[in-house]
């Protein structure tokens, strides 16, 4: 089968010939349609996250498809389902944490030291052919075309769950600061839900795009947020602590900021007392990743639904590497899906 393969560390992607994987009992073979390019591969490729364990290096953990194969004893998946396959398949079992029972969830790359993790620990979904267990895929809704599938497997998934974090009220605001791969569906979802909604980003060249995302208002910081009349809820989908920290600014009191972005470089940090008296304005720093299975599914239902929509910039698998660079630019509106 054809594959993207990482070289090496800083390597560009190359398209190799690899052997296919063969199911074993509990597991199935999917037939990779599309899978996105989240930024978190480029990180992997370049050495920001650790490189993948697995040999050859294929990573991407946004692959959907049709089920091609089953191995024994599977009986929840039959050949032709279409499914896909999420960041965080499984943890040890035998941890401390996985003891607590939890449900598989981003939590579980992180707490459980030995993670089966799509892309890093077992080969990923920029190829052709994927193996997995039956149980750790999900159904994808007739009709939601792959390429518009395979964001929400990460990118919809950490966006839909970090709302859900918030537990928005009927009556409140949510603002979303970032408008990116997460952070365009974040507007969407807020307001496919009856949220009013706002747009937080310094990018001026974006605002006929967040426009067209369906956001109410649109402010390039955290006190435009403030004279605004501020919100109850932020989604703090960029990838940095320091733009998250400004944007408390215009959080109300009671409010709740949702840290989703992932920065590996700076610390989050509250001002100090004298000029944002954090401990008395009743507000919550929650953080928030993949929640569990329901989430994801919740993501998909919305978007088959029409309510919701991606949007992606395709390649062929031919073009992988160029998608990958374009990533790392910040160059794709908004996600970056490669077909095979």
């Amino acid at each position: 089968m054809k594959a993207a393969v990482i070289p090496e560390v800083n390597g560009a992607w190359e398209l190799r010939e690899v052997p296919t994987p063969v199911p074993g009992p509990g597991e199935v073979l999917i037939r990779v349609r599309a899978s996105g390019v989240c930024y978190n591969d480029f990180l992997a490729t370049c050495g920001g996250i650790p490189f993948p364990t697995v040999s050859p290096a294929v990573t991407g953990h946004e692959p959907v498809g049709e089920v091609a194969e089953v191995g024994p004893d599977v009986t929840s998946r039959q050949v032709g389902d279409r499914v896909g396959a999420t960041w965080v398949r499984a943890g040890c079992g035998r941890c401390d944490y996985c003891q607590r029972n939890l449900p598989v969830s981003g939590q579980t790359a992180i707490n459980c030291p030995s993670p089966t993790t799509t892309g890093f620990s077992v080969l990923g979904g920029h190829a052709e052919y994927l193996v997995t267990r039956a149980d750790e895929t999900v159904l994808v809704p007739d009709g939601l075309p792959f390429e518009l599938a395979a964001p929400v497997m990460c990118a919809g998934y950490t966006a839909w769950s970090a709302l859900r974090a918030a537990n928005p009220l009927p009556h409140e605001r949510v603002a979303v600061l970032g408008i990116g791969a997460l952070g365009h569906l974040a507007v969407q979802f807020a307001r496919a839900t009856g949220f009013e909604t706002v747009a937080i980003t310094r990018s001026v060249d974006k605002h006929d795009a967040i426009r067209r995302l369906g956001a109410d208002h649109i402010v390039g910081s955290g006190e435009e947020l403030r004279d605004l009349g501020g919100a109850d809820v932020i989604l703090a989908t960029a990838p940095s602590h320091a733009a998250a920290g400004e944007a408390l600014a215009g959080l109300r009191v009671n409010g709740r900021m949702v840290l989703a972005g992932i920065d590996g470089q700076e610390p989050f940090m509250i001002p100090s007392a004298l000029t944002y008296p954090f401990f008395a304005l009743g507000q919550s720093i929650i953080g928030a990743t993949h929640s569990g299975p329901r989430y994801l599914t919740e993501a998909l239902d919305l978007v088959a639904s029409g309510k919701v929509t991606p949007v992606v910039e395709t390649f062929p698998a031919e073009r992988v590497a160029e998608a990958v660079a374009k990533v790392a630019k910040g160059d794709v509106r908004f996600r970056a899906v490669v077909t095979y």
